[in-house]
């Protein structure tokens, strides 16, 4: 009986293990609110040039009109682009991104996908990501960065038109633009969905534990 109670104590003494550290969990939150007010402002500055046959609510735009989108559009922007830059090179500099979403194998992919589908996939270690996760947290990451390019490019057509002139020209810059603002909307939506499934995952990213 004794024995038992001090396996308890040593079980309710050790620390709760870390899962998001400090600067993850603030630079997420950051990327969050970053992202947030971009897109809706994006739709905004959409809805005065529509690539495509539609138009999206105006309850769901930011800035009223096409100034104050741009306005909130651009201070948005440099909010992303100073807290993803630091992102990135903290995850590179601490060897996070290698860790964390290396290495990626077509053989891992389908088989978590398979098993995600099947409700098989496992939630237990959030310190280790499966091939999924990194698929999505590498693509999110590359299309993070197009998407501040194109944007630059298409802020400062003249300027940097060497940067334009990467993506071939404005309207297709401003095309890739586009999409890889669907991307990250699709990217959310999943994000959120699985946060709700596997609430455990929030807490770590409030607390850390």
């Amino acid at each position: 009986m004794s024995s038992l109670a001090t396996v308890d104590e040593h079980i309710e003494a050790a620390p709760a293990k870390t899962i998001q550290p400090a600067w993850v969990r603030v630079m997420h939150w950051i990327n969050a609110l970053a992202m947030v007010l971009m897109i809706l402002s994006g739709w905004q500055i959409y809805n005065a040039s529509p690539l495509f046959g539609f138009h999206f609510p105006r309850d769901y735009t930011l800035g009223g009109w096409l100034g104050g989108g741009l306005l909130w559009h651009f201070a948005a922007m440099w909010l992303l682009m100073v807290n993803g830059l630091a992102y990135l090179i903290t995850g590179l500099a601490t060897g996070r991104f290698r860790k964390k979403l290396l290495p990626i194998t077509p053989a891992g992919v389908l088989h978590d996908v398979k098993a995600a589908l099947t409700f098989k996939l496992s939630h237990e270690d959030l310190s280790v990501y499966n091939s999924v996760q990194r698929v999505l947290y590498a693509g999110i990451i590359v299309v993070g960065v197009l998407i501040v390019l194109t944007g630059l490019g298409m802020w400062k057509p003249v300027q940097l038109h060497w940067l334009v002139s990467l993506f071939g020209d404005y309207p297709t810059a401003r095309y890739i633009h586009f999409f890889c603002m669907a991307a990250i909307c699709a990217f959310l939506v999943i994000h959120v969905l699985l946060a709700l499934l596997v609430p455990k995952s929030l807490r770590a990213m409030i607390i850390g534990r």
